[in-house]
């Protein structure tokens, strides 16, 4: 079957419809964090890799909260995602597409996430075994006009736009019959994770876990 690569990221994403996409400087913070955040009703997290606490954060999760499906965003090579998956993550998630990263994950046995902005992407990655990509950067790259414009050529595809996405505009985006779900920080705010605001972030979650498909 020839999109046979995406059907682990389609079963792990499920009925869900927000994937906090989460920036962690202190990997103390990330067990409380996750905790907040699967209070408020999100069980499916990403941790970029843009900080020197990412892997740390993902093997605290992995280790204390085995009930949280954490996977590792900002994997651009293999290297990434051979560290991501020693960790503890369970999916990988790229801000673009390389068939050398596709064919590692796959050799990894870790569903990936590739990203793509532009047709051409999409061909790339559609040709690589994925129906499943995330819009990266949404906003930048055209947003709800883009994803329309996207959806003739390329019926079969499903996104999940991240990028400039937030609580105002998610609905928006989750209207779209190509959007399986969005992608964001404004869940996890750095200022709020840095200060321990666990109820409130729970808060936001549950706002956010209460978003439904089709507006």
């Amino acid at each position: 079957m020839k999109h046979d690569r995406s059907n682990r990221i389609r079963e792990l994403i499920g009925q869900r419809t927000v994937l906090p996409v989460l920036v962690i400087d202190d990997a103390a913070k990330a067990v409380p964090l996750a905790r907040a955040l699967a209070d408020g009703g999100l069980k499916l997290i990403e941790i970029t890799l843009r900080t020197p606490a990412a892997l740390s954060a993902i093997a605290a999760i992995a280790e204390a909260l085995p009930g949280i499906e954490v996977g590792a965003g900002t994997v651009c090579d293999a290297s990434d995602a051979r560290h991501a998956q020693k960790a503890g993550a369970r999916f990988a998630v790229s801000p673009g597409h390389a068939t050398n990263l596709g064919k590692a994950c796959a050799e990894l046995g870790l569903p990936y996430l590739p990203g793509v902005a532009t047709a051409s992407e999409v061909m790339a990655a559609r040709n690589d075994g994925y129906d499943v990509m995330k819009f990266f950067p949404a906003e930048a790259a055209g947003g709800l006009a883009m994803l329309a414009a996207l959806a003739g050529p390329f019926p079969d595809v499903m996104f999940c736009p991240t990028g400039g996405i937030d609580a105002a505009n998610a609905p928006a985006y989750l209207a779209r019959s190509n959007v399986l779900c969005v992608g964001g920080s404004w869940i996890a705010p750095r200022d709020e994770v840095t200060a321990g605001h666990w109820a409130k972030l729970t808060g936001l979650a549950a706002a956010a876990a209460r978003l439904q498909r089709g507006g």
